[in-house]
């Protein structure tokens, strides 16, 4: 039996409901093309798998329909203050806020989902669809990306603290303003890597479902492997108890990889930095900026009072080379905020890097997030293949073959088959000495499996009002879309 929940959950309680669904999400699951595709798979159970998940999908929002999330109300900073502790417990205790700081979980809330799997399964696919078709009754709604949670979660528990001192509880009132921003809240690669994460998170969950917050997040893992061997992680161990009580889990794990279902090539990465590359470049720079704007230019952002240059700019389009956007250090913010300001990216000269080349591959795994999940264009001139960018075919075999003695040092044959199906061989990479630890295992085949699925013809021309890809309404989706990465900044 897998730890995960079975697929199947009890009825709905609202049996009304199913006749007067304003929107149909489950039809619009079964019609959306992967889920067709995985409908007709020949895999053994495909089709209660799919309709499995797809019921949990539709019980979640039957539940939503009838919904009413109570009015939040802010804890007294008072309340928030450190309770009066005695000798002993000054010495022993630690400072804690009012008994009342955060209330308890109301029983009608419903039970959020937890969707997990490995790359490719089409957790974000589901969340978005899921999110997209929420039952008016739900009048405020947040979706973001975890990793962007926590950073603002972060900067409001500082300013806070700064404000009123470093001893109030400022998670309780954190979690209240975050909770007046949306009824529902969906988080997209839900992770903890961090011991300042990890310290807060029980309670900052506890405190928005008590506020009656319904959940829904994805992940690459099950809740029992989150921060797996973290310091002190017997303090997060109630973090994972709450999520399992109080979120249905689901394992999305299939044969599948939905963003390697065949579409057209776009055409948009070069391999060689040749004398063709250049103009590969400029073509993709021109089709992707404004014309009419006149020469490109440079613009400066700024992000937290340090600033940016983006060195050519035509419209919506931001050229860099590798060297100007990796090599000159920029941190996960400063990626998000270029997201925000461009909806496409023309990236040259990436050369290809080696496990002694660490910090660069993490930055430019980072950079690859920001664009993937904020719905913009990627453009690159690259020196390897995608495959080869992060790790060379030689570290691959020489690794290999210290795992395996067997092998031919000189034959590369079972580092090129391992390249080639890099999504399909985590668990493989996680054996090897290339990767410092399992989540750099994950981002490196997360960072190839986007890449691939940003290179499709599909993902390039959806949003340009091109009328083959469905004219206005196209560009007006694309929009809507990409207006999320807004809301991540909460």
């Amino acid at each position: 039996m897998s730890r995960a929940s079975k697929a199947h959950i009890p009825r709905n309680r609202h049996p009304e409901n199913r006749r007067s669904r304003p929107l149909g999400l489950r039809d619009r699951l079964i019609n959306h093309a992967s889920w067709r595709w995985c409908a007709q798979s020949p895999s053994p159970g495909a089709n209660d798998r799919s309709a499995g998940i797809i019921e949990n999908l539709q019980h979640l929002h039957d539940e939503l329909v009838p919904y009413q999330a109570r009015k939040v109300v802010h804890p007294s900073l008072e309340l928030l203050k450190p309770t009066k502790k005695s000798v002993f417990s000054s010495l022993f205790g630690s400072s804690k806020s009012g008994p009342n700081a955060i209330g308890e979980i109301p029983e009608d809330l419903p039970r959020g989902l937890y969707l997990y799997g490995d790359v490719g399964s089409g957790k974000t696919m589901l969340m978005d669809l899921f999110y997209d078709t929420l039952p008016p009754s739900v009048k405020t709604k947040t979706r973001i990306h975890f990793h962007n949670f926590m950073q603002d979660v972060h900067k409001r528990l500082h300013k806070l603290k700064m404000e009123h001192g470093t001893d109030v509880d400022a998670v309780p009132f954190v979690a209240a303003d975050i909770a007046e921003q949306g009824n529902v809240l969906c988080f997209d690669e839900f992770q903890c890597t961090d011991v300042a994460d990890a310290m807060i998170l029980r309670r900052l969950l506890e405190a928005l479902m008590a506020h009656g917050i319904v959940m829904v997040t994805t992940s690459n893992r099950h809740p029992d492997d989150l921060y797996k061997n973290g310091i002190q992680r017997e303090s997060f161990i109630p973090a994972i108890k709450l999520l399992k009580d109080r979120l249905h889990v689901i394992n999305l794990d299939s044969t599948t990889d939905y963003r390697k279902i065949p579409r057209p090539p776009s055409g948009v990465y070069h391999t060689r930095l040749d004398t063709h590359a250049n103009s590969h470049a400029e073509k993709w720079f021109r089709f992707l900026g404004d014309p009419e704007e006149g020469e490109p230019h440079s613009e400066t952002q700024s992000v937290w009072g340090r600033e940016i240059v983006v060195p050519k700019v035509s419209g919506r389009c931001a050229w860099f080379t590798f060297d100007e956007l990796i090599v000159k250090p920029k941190s996960a913010a400063d990626y998000l905020e270029l997201v925000r300001h461009y909806e496409a990216f023309v990236v040259t000269e990436v050369p290809g890097m080696n496990i002694q080349q660490r910090d660069l591959a993490r930055r430019f795994i980072t950079f690859i997030d920001a664009v993937y999940e904020g719905n913009a264009k990627l453009v690159l001139t690259t020196e390897r293949p995608l495959t080869e960018l992060f790790v060379t075919r030689d570290e691959i075999a020489e690794s290999l073959l210290k795992s395996n003695p067997t092998l031919d040092k000189k034959d590369h044959k079972a580092a090129g088959e391992l390249l080639h199906n890099i999504e399909e061989n985590v668990d493989k990479l996680k054996k090897t000495d290339l990767f410092a630890g399992e989540e750099e295992a994950f981002a490196f085949a997360r960072a190839l499996s986007r890449l691939k699925h940003m290179e499709s013809k599909e993902w390039v021309e959806r949003g340009m009002g091109l009328e083959s890809q469905g004219g206005k309404g196209n560009k007006d989706s694309w929009t809507k879309a990409r207006s999320r990465q807004y809301e991540d900044s909460m």
